[in-house]
């Protein structure tokens, strides 16, 4: 039984494949079109995942798509009437897309894939419910999603047990949480549905000098969690931007102007919505479990993906766990739509042991052999040298303790946004210069953009008030309090940004600076060879703790291909890059001509 589901044409477009209740593949557009949050239909994605099982369309059996789009169509024009004639602009810019393609999805799928089977659409928040629930460790379990919007759910909680889940309520547009989180990433001058988590870095840096504000005039927030926003100081419903003038008179002034010097103010309105968010989310993961009496809570949407807020709704949610879709935003609709025709619309069993997830590492994107890499290393006299799978892991803990920057390609490409130890930059936690490092001089970002920490399943108690497993990178805890430096007098009074530059604990690369920490646990089952990195440098260095960032610079997708991976490190101030079992070492490097075209590849395996 073959299932592809299909999330499109919002941002983040993705496929997966189910066969016969197993997840075979998951891949965001982007990743091939190598444009950032790609919403256009993926192609790309789908074409990757039948390969991947060396199918065709004519071999699936269901198509599902991520949620209703005659619903959602139904909520955007009742939403511009209700405000006309204000948003002409905004509806005339809308409008062609929906009537071309967005409007009859099933037409366009059949003609796009050339499919005469059957196509199932669930809801939006559904499918988040579904990619939260049918691929956790948990038989039973209470869910939660929160997101910008779907149709006309904004956030929605309810159960899982076996084989299906049931939504128990809802809040809706133009009500979210989601929103306000992105009207502050327009306000602090970030983007909007790409921009979020950087108000999640900065806010630390401020004081929550405006959550009063936030609580009294733009939202009426409820013991239960729901909320009610003040539409009158925003513009998203009918309007081109996400606030209006009304919030900036609230808040002192315009929008800040994209790529200028953040102020202190921006760092306490980060500071103050991110607060907000965690009190929204501890509100309601208590409200939902009161109502539900469940001990497990999976979550999934974008807001899911605030790393903080889960880390809060973990330790002081009456909860005992809590499991998060690695690909929690609309990315993960695709995922969720079609686990939710395997299980619930064909009614198949579903088996836990309440331990281990079905979403294999999250490792679900394109693999590449050493013959491919070779291949490709070879046609374009790329110099390398080439370990052997023993030798491997030790030379590569050598260069992380000798502060080297190593970009690292193996094994299968990460589903969702976070870069799990296959396609990622890898550094020394120890380095008190390396954060600053390799965000200025490799990512070339924000100087306050925090790092992940990567750290030995069985040694993150040693290092961090965390007491369980962190795969995916979705939960934020302290830095173990025995580690921690206390700072100065002077260190204390220090304001804004030059608070990063306060060395903080043993692992300063990766402490934050409200000593916390990003936490990816790595166990050998899921990745062996990234696991024996991290076991060979605790082995010799005493530290089982390395920074993990993406591979990509700012404004791109995490790489996919060799080709791309060579491209970054040659761009960037990488020192080495290891794909497969070929070393490449910078200074051995030609520079790149300008007349070949390096991105050149060949078909996938």
């Amino acid at each position: 039984m073959n299932i592809l589901g299909i999330s499109a044409f919002y941002h983040d477009s993705a496929a997966c494949l189910i066969q016969d209740g197993t997840i075979c593949s998951a891949a965001q557009e982007e990743r091939f079109t190598r444009k950032k949050h790609d919403f256009s239909f993926p192609k790309n994605a789908i074409t990757y995942c039948l390969q991947e099982r060396g199918l065709q369309t004519r071999d699936l059996d269901y198509i599902a798509f991520y949620d209703k789009p005659f619903i959602k169509f139904e909520r955007i024009l009742e939403t511009y009437l209700a405000y006309a004639p204000m948003g002409i602009r905004s509806f005339i810019k809308a409008m062609p897309l929906w009537i071309k393609q967005k409007i009859f999805m099933k037409e366009f799928i059949r003609k796009e894939l050339d499919y005469e089977g059957k196509i199932i659409f669930t809801e939006h928040h559904e499918s988040h419910a579904a990619s939260a629930f049918f691929p956790s460790p948990f038989q039973e379990a209470a869910f939660l999603t929160l997101d910008g919007v779907g149709e006309w759910a904004t956030a929605s909680y309810g159960v899982g047990k076996d084989n299906a889940v049931k939504i128990l309520a809802e809040i809706h547009f133009p009500h979210s949480l989601g929103l306000l989180y992105s009207a502050f990433t327009y306000y602090t001058g970030f983007k909007v549905n790409s921009g979020e988590y950087k108000v999640m870095g900065l806010a630390p840096y401020g004081e929550p000098k405006y959550k009063s504000v936030i609580l009294s005039k733009l939202m009426d927030l409820k013991e239960d969690g729901s909320f009610k926003l003040n539409m009158k100081y925003f513009d998203y419903c009918a309007g081109l931007t996400m606030t209006n003038r009304r919030f900036e008179r609230l808040f002192g002034g315009p929008p800040r102007k994209p790529e200028s010097r953040l102020t202190q103010r921006d760092m306490d309105l980060a500071r103050s919505v991110q607060e907000v968010t965690e009190e929204v989310m501890l509100r309601m993961a208590r409200h939902v479990q009161r109502e539900t009496g469940a001990k497990n809570l999976c979550l999934a949407g974008g807001v899911a993906l605030n790393c903080v807020g889960n880390g809060r709704v973990l330790r002081e949610s009456p909860f005992e766990n809590i499991w998060i879709q690695p690909a929690a935003g609309d990315a993960g609709g695709a995922l969720g739509a079609a686990l939710f025709v395997w299980y619930q619309y064909l009614e198949n069993s579903r088996i836990t042991d309440g331990e281990k997830d079905f979403q294999q590492g999250s490792y679900l994107g394109p693999y590449f052999k050493n013959d491919y890499i070779s291949d490709y290393l070879e046609k374009n006299a790329i110099p390398y040298t080439e370990l052997s799978d023993e030798v491997l892991p030790e030379k590569i803990a050598d260069l992380i303790a000798d502060e080297k920057v190593v970009g690292w390609f193996q094994g299968r490409m990460e589903f969702g946004p976070r870069a799990l130890g296959t396609r990622s930059i890898l550094g020394d936690a120890r380095s008190s210069k390396m954060q600053e490092l390799m965000n200025l001089k490799i990512k070339f970002r924000e100087s306050f953009r925090p790092f992940a920490p990567s750290v030995i399943k069985e040694r993150v108690s040693d290092f961090f008030e965390f007491d369980r497993e962190s795969p995916y990178m979705l939960l934020v805890a302290p830095v173990k309090k025995e580690l921690c430096r206390e700072m100065s007098d002077k260190e204390q009074k220090l304001f804004g940004l030059d608070k990063l530059y306060v060395v903080r604990s043993p692992i300063p690369a990766v402490t934050h600076v409200d000593y916390s920490a990003r936490i990816q646990t790595v166990n050998k089952e899921d990745n062996p060879l990234f696991y024996q990195v991290l076991k060979k440098f605790d082995e010799k260095y005493g530290c089982p703790v390395i920074i993990n960032t993406s591979f990509n610079v700012r404004g791109e997708p995490i790489v996919c291909k060799p080709a791309e991976a060579y491209v970054c490190f040659m761009r960037t101030n990488i020192d080495y890059l290891i794909m497969g079992n070929f070393l490449l070492d910078k200074k051995l490097q030609k520079p790149l001509e300008k007349d070949i075209d390096w991105l050149k590849e060949f078909e996938l395996d």
